[in-house]
């Protein structure tokens, strides 16, 4: 029997200007940053150099990733799949490797609508023409990307609306859209994959090592936010978890600063990794979105998530997280920490020590599930984030073959 059968995917070869000559424009990728750096070494980053002689880190695999650059690592890696294929009648799955979110970050904060949207239209255009695409209009096609499901469902064409309108053509509704979050869990062709995290490794010894040393790791703190306030917003439940931590010795609050040079301490990895890895509970509230990076990077520090919004993972990670959220975290509803109805230090103090010892285990289990491998690596034992996210993918659209043939 042929072990690709079921598994084989077809990669498309498109223009330049959707994928290369993006990455050959990175400094002109973001308004305020320069994603050149970051977008090196086939899209993980820079190597983190640790500088502290507290050993944070494994010597080996840690690169300052950016949590936009998941496009390019999952093309890099796919380049790699054991199952691709040249010949597309054969394939059960079609790639489509459009760097749509390093596209759209171009643009995002220029307001012009015209602007935003020539390069989607232009790439819509392209893809209808391809033989590949007239044989299901997309039902055995899939795409990344490595910006937030809103951003590309852009509601109004007023030039002060944001974001793009990709997802929103009709031309792509049956295209099956891999994202770092889905848009308010409201359409029924996006999943979410884990954002991707400053661990890369290459072998399955890495990571067993890795969570061996989690599993060691002395813990000085019950609970640590570590994220900005928003004293503008009276929505933000942030505000109050800072109060919180701040009054309970029992925790570790790292402030963020935005545009300070001096104090980037959310922007190093180690020192991120550090406060995570001394940490027993790391709180987890709703972001810029509904869901964090520091989502992942707290898992992969053996520290167990206290979620205050259902949308920020529980229905966001089908295929990477188990459906049973309170096996791997905590669920405080944030109405409940706003009305001052709980107090987060006591709830998580009377989480029983056989219940964290549990959670953190199944927490150090789910670490080979959200990283992603360094491309051309490959794993023998293990399934990492790319793996999970490619059987996902083939089979949503073989459950859409099934459907069309009944």
């Amino acid at each position: 029997m042929d072990p690709c059968l079921g598994q084989y995917i077809y990669v498309y070869d498109l223009p330049a200007r959707f994928n290369e000559d993006l990455l050959k424009g990175c400094h002109s990728l973001q308004k305020w940053e320069n994603m050149c750096v970051y977008l090196s070494n086939l899209g993980v980053g820079p190597k983190i150099i640790e500088k502290t002689k507290k050993k944070v880190l494994s010597k080996k695999s840690w690169y300052a990733t950016n949590q936009f650059s998941l496009e390019v690592i999952f093309h890099n890696t796919m380049k790699h799949y054991k199952c691709l294929t040249n010949d597309s009648s054969l394939a059960s799955a079609i790639y489509i490797p459009y760097y749509a979110g390093l596209d759209a970050g171009q643009y995002l904060w220029e307001f012009n609508i015209s602007m935003i949207d020539k390069s989607p239209n232009e790439f819509v255009k392209w893809l209808a023409q391809q033989s590949q695409w007239k044989r299901l209009h997309g039902k055995d096609h899939f795409m990344v990307g490595g910006r937030i499901g809103c951003d590309f469902r852009r509601e109004g064409d007023l030039d002060d609306d944001f974001g793009t309108k990709l997802m929103s053509l009709p031309e792509l509704s049956n295209v099956s859209f891999l994202l770092i979050e889905s848009c308010k869990g409201l359409y029924d062709n996006e999943f979410p994959i884990p954002y991707p995290t400053y661990f890369h490794p290459t072998n399955d010894d890495e990571i067993f090592n890795w969570q061996r040393k989690m599993r060691d790791r002395k813990r000085n703190y019950l609970f640590s936010f570590v994220g900005a306030p928003r004293p503008n917003s009276t929505s933000s439940i942030r505000n109050e978890l800072i109060k919180h931590c701040e009054s309970s010795k029992s925790c570790k609050f790292v402030r963020c600063y935005h545009g300070s040079s001096k104090k980037k301490s959310c922007r190093d990895p180690v020192q991120v990794m550090d406060n995570f890895q001394n940490s027993v509970f790391c709180l987890q509230p709703v972001g810029d979105s509904f869901t964090r990076r520091s989502i992942f990077d707290s898992i992969l520090a053996g520290c167990i998530p206290v979620f205050l919004h259902p949308l920020s993972a529980y229905k966001q990670y089908l295929w990477h997280f188990p459906k049973n959220g309170s096996s791997y975290s905590v669920f405080i509803p944030e109405i409940d920490v706003k009305e001052g109805r709980v107090m987060i230090n006591e709830t998580l103090f009377n989480v029983s020590k056989s219940e964290v010892l549990a959670m953190r285990e199944e927490v150090i289990r789910l670490i080979p599930r959200i990283v992603y491998r360094y491309p051309g690596s490959r794993l023998e034992t293990i399934e990492d984030a790319f793996d999970i996210a490619v059987k996902g993918v083939l089979g949503r659209i073989e459950a859409m073959r099934r459907q069309i043939q009944m």
